[in-house]
């Protein structure tokens, strides 16, 4: 088996790690915004209507949020199976995003963006951070 040098980009890896906390953290508040006020979120753009459930979008968010959060501990810890699920978790949120680019363009564009750049360093530089553990 060949050994993984660690290099400076080690830090990237790190940066995924807690970008993935922090994007949890965040996930958890806004989906405990959603549940205590479930009111439906209208938004007219460009002449077409979007009608957003709150409820579920709530819900939706405070479990990937929850899963956010230990997957960026895990990767923190040396886990490698943890990239590959933070990868997808990430790809997901990055299509939701997507969904909503019409209502919130700047937030959106935002996270698509740090999104990107998780899904760089996980991809790139990842598999320094078991070494480095």
């Amino acid at each position: 088996m060949s050994r993984v040098e660690v290099t400076g980009w080690v830090g990237w890896a790190r940066f995924a790690a807690v970008m993935l906390i922090v994007n949890g953290i965040f996930g958890i508040f806004q989906g405990f915004v959603a549940l205590l006020a479930p009111d439906p979120y209208f938004v007219v753009a460009r002449g077409s209507l979007f009608l957003f459930d709150v409820s579920g979008w709530g819900w939706w968010t405070l479990i990937i949020g929850a899963l956010l959060i230990l997957i960026g501990i895990a990767l923190l810890l040396g886990a490698t199976w943890a990239r590959v699920v933070a990868i997808i978790l990430v790809i997901i949120g990055a299509v939701g995003q997507l969904l909503l680019l019409p209502a919130q363009p700047w937030w959106s564009s935002i996270t698509i963006g740090v999104d990107i750049l998780i899904i760089y360093a996980l991809t790139v530089h990842g598999r320094e951070l078991r070494a480095d553990v």
